[in-house]
């Protein structure tokens, strides 16, 4: 089920809910475990099997852990790669076929594999709360349906935030809800929803009108045009269902931590990843940085440290080429930075600026490496925006590629991409008039965004398919 659809707005959303708030503090984990059982399996009622079998591997696994104390890495051991098997086949096995195909000429039958919603997410999460247990961090979770809970848990089970379980470990067992946490939490989802409808979906189709093009049938100026609206689509795509599962967490009484922070207006490849998807970059740095020694045995150790967590980043991601290079793309910057402090905070307008073009220009070029179906795609695209690529014939002008209404989206995208709205949502809180003219504004937001619902025949979130 969508958040972005007329039945999660108009039906689910809204009877959960109801229910949830009529009924006793007892019952709010077994509505909340239903409503998100029902939530999954409206999709693909199938691969349920496979998150609960997830769960009942962690649930016994961190039990294992502290009953045979002495021994408790075995356990851990045992489990973490059951949890990665089922990635492995879901998600890797064809990719890995293939390329033994490619590799040896040989001809193995790849199969027909359905990658299961949410796995990514969910199964990171379980082994946050197998890794927090064998840590001391926590204590293994004896009610089966509480670690379900924490794992199916609707409002950000499909495409994260991941929330890792010594963060919400108390609020399963008790968390209050009252009326600023489910006005805050309708506000929150309100601006989510409209940041992936109005914005994410608009320029979603300005990027691929030009990425279903061959990259020598457009001019550089259009090459741009595309990889800037599908930088703006997925910081919007994303960050909107983000915001959609924070304020729904809110409603419900959870505090999710917050997953983007502005990250286009960085100064660094380091910064854009201390504000891009923040719960994967501190999970990577909790659960796999720190553990290979972080930054504590010399910068060689460090720069090789910070490599592995982006080519791990990268594969996570998915299984294609492209994410593992766009990985190692970033993986390459941030080590850079780490190697010649540029990331360190320097004054000066000019420097700054500098900076900030920098940035730009590498997580764009990124984010091309992420959309494009290939490498070879992707690298003369790449060449094109530079003007490297001969253009043979020029398919269409502009105007076909982006119309006024998405060159309004665009520079909406832009004011949206630095934090003058946030700004402005913070200062109504003490003015009367201003707080009215947010919600009014926050009302035809929703309007406009279930209008634009309605008339749509599909609109699922670009990080679904990871």
């Amino acid at each position: 089920m969508l958040f972005s659809s007329m039945t999660f707005v108009y039906l689910f959303l809204p009877i959960v809910s109801l229910i949830y708030i009529c009924a006793k503090k007892e019952l709010h984990n077994a509505i909340l475990l239903f409503a998100s059982i029902i939530f999954y399996a409206w999709g693909e009622p199938r691969y349920l099997a496979i998150m609960l079998l997830t769960i009942i591997v962690n649930y016994a696994g961190a039990i294992a852990i502290e009953k045979f104390e002495s021994h408790k890495k075995i356990p851990l051991i045992i489990t973490i790669l059951i949890n990665l098997s089922f990635l492995a086949y879901f998600k890797y096995f064809n990719f890995i076929i293939d390329n033994i195909n490619t590799i040896f000429s040989a001809n193995i039958k790849l199969m027909e594999i359905i990658l299961p919603l949410g796995i990514s997410f969910y199964t990171f999460q379980a082994m946050s709360y197998l890794i927090d247990v064998y840590r001391g961090d926590c204590k293994a979770q004896k009610d089966f349906y509480k670690l379900t809970l924490y794992i199916c848990l609707f409002p950000q089970l499909i495409a994260g935030p991941i929330v890792k379980y010594h963060d919400i470990a108390e609020q399963i067992d008790s968390r209050e809800v009252n009326f600023d946490k489910v006005q805050y939490g309708v506000k929150r989802f309100i601006i989510g929803l409209s940041k992936k409808m109005l914005i994410a979906n608009t320029l979603g189709a300005v990027a691929d009108k030009i990425f279903i093009q061959q990259p020598d049938t457009f001019s550089p100026l259009v090459a741009w045009i595309g990889a800037l609206a599908y930088s703006f689509q997925l910081f919007f795509d994303f960050s909107g269902y983000s915001d959609m599962a924070i304020g729904l967490g809110a409603i419900f009484g959870f505090k999710f931590l917050e997953n983007f922070n502005y990250p286009y207006i960085s100064r660094s490849i380091t910064e854009f990843w201390r504000r891009w998807h923040i719960s994967l970059s501190t999970w990577f740095k909790e659960y796999v940085y720190i553990p290979l020694g972080g930054n504590k045995s010399g910068m060689k150790r460090t720069c090789i440290n910070l490599g592995i967590v982006f080519f791990l980043t990268g594969v996570w991601h998915g299984a294609n080429w492209t994410f593992i290079l766009w990985g190692i793309w970033n993986g390459f910057f941030i080590v850079l930075e780490k190697l010649t402090g540029w990331h360190k905070d320097k004054e000066g307008w000019i420097v700054n600026l500098t900076k900030h073009i920098y940035t730009i220009l590498v997580f764009v070029i990124g984010w091309v490496l992420f959309r494009a179906e290939n490498l070879t795609y992707a690298l003369t695209y790449i060449k094109n925006m530079f003007g490297l690529v001969k253009v043979h014939d020029i398919s269409y002008a502009i105007p076909y590629y982006i119309d006024t209404y998405e060159v309004i989206m665009f520079t909406a995208a832009l004011m949206c991409s630095i934090p003058i709205f946030r700004n402005i949502l913070n200062v109504s809180k003490e003015n009367k008039i201003m707080y009215a003219g947010v919600n009014i504004w926050l009302l035809l937001l929703f309007l406009l965004s279930s209008a634009t619902i309605a008339a749509s025949t599909y609109n699922p979130f670009i990080y679904f398919r990871f």
